[in-house]
């Protein structure tokens, strides 16, 4: 038998190639895809949602609003630390790790009054370390945003909460700091600018 004679011997032992082809889809599949879709905007649009709004973060929009001097001339470093602080430190405090640094225990917030100061005024961008951890991230400048009353006012919240124990500061101590440092026009670079000021 000739190679050629094998070789057609063997083509014809061979299955035809599958083909997909031009297959429609079935319609059994159609009807069951098309069911599932109208069950589900049905469900969307007829289920009543019970959960009450405190499933959030448990804030409401007045915790937003930066508290106004009370009768007595002082605002309330609570709610403006609420307002302004708690997103990226917390509730707590001890901020996210390796995101947002802690306030509590920080060298930064109970060390001289004056550096808290201008890193609320002026916020902070690049490395800064913390408790031994760098941290590489944005803080925004509040000296446009807060008076001299309610930045002292949160600083002496902070400088004292969270198992913090150091002495308030008072508008008088911004004022001071915010005149000397008018010209700052970007915030402190980390580590680099304010390691200095310790």
């Amino acid at each position: 038998m000739s190679d050629r004679s094998k070789k057609m011997e063997a083509q014809q032992r061979e299955m035809p190639e599958p083909y997909e082809g031009n297959r429609p889809i079935p319609w059994l599949v159609i009807a069951l895809v098309s069911a599932v879709f109208a069950w589900a905007v049905g469900y969307i649009g007829l289920t009543h949602q019970t959960n009450p709004p405190s499933y959030g973060d448990r804030r409401t929009a007045l915790d937003f609003k930066v508290a106004a001097p009370s009768a007595g001339g002082v605002a309330d470093g609570a709610q403006i630390y609420t307002a302004q602080c708690l997103a990226c430190h917390q509730a707590s405090g001890k901020g996210l790790p390796g995101v947002f640094p802690p306030l509590a225990g920080s060298e930064w917030v109970t060390g001289k009054g004056a550096l808290t100061v201008q890193i609320v005024l002026h916020g902070v961008t690049g490395e800064l370390t913390v408790a031994g951890t760098a941290y590489n991230g944005m803080m925004p400048m509040f000296k446009d945003k807060l008076d001299d009353g309610q930045i002292a006012a949160v600083i002496s919240y902070i400088r004292g909460s969270f198992g913090n124990a150091a002495a308030p500061v008072d508008a008088a101590t911004v004022a001071s700091e915010r005149a000397a440092t008018a010209d700052q026009a970007q915030p402190w670079n980390g580590d680099a600018d304010l390691a200095g000021m310790k």
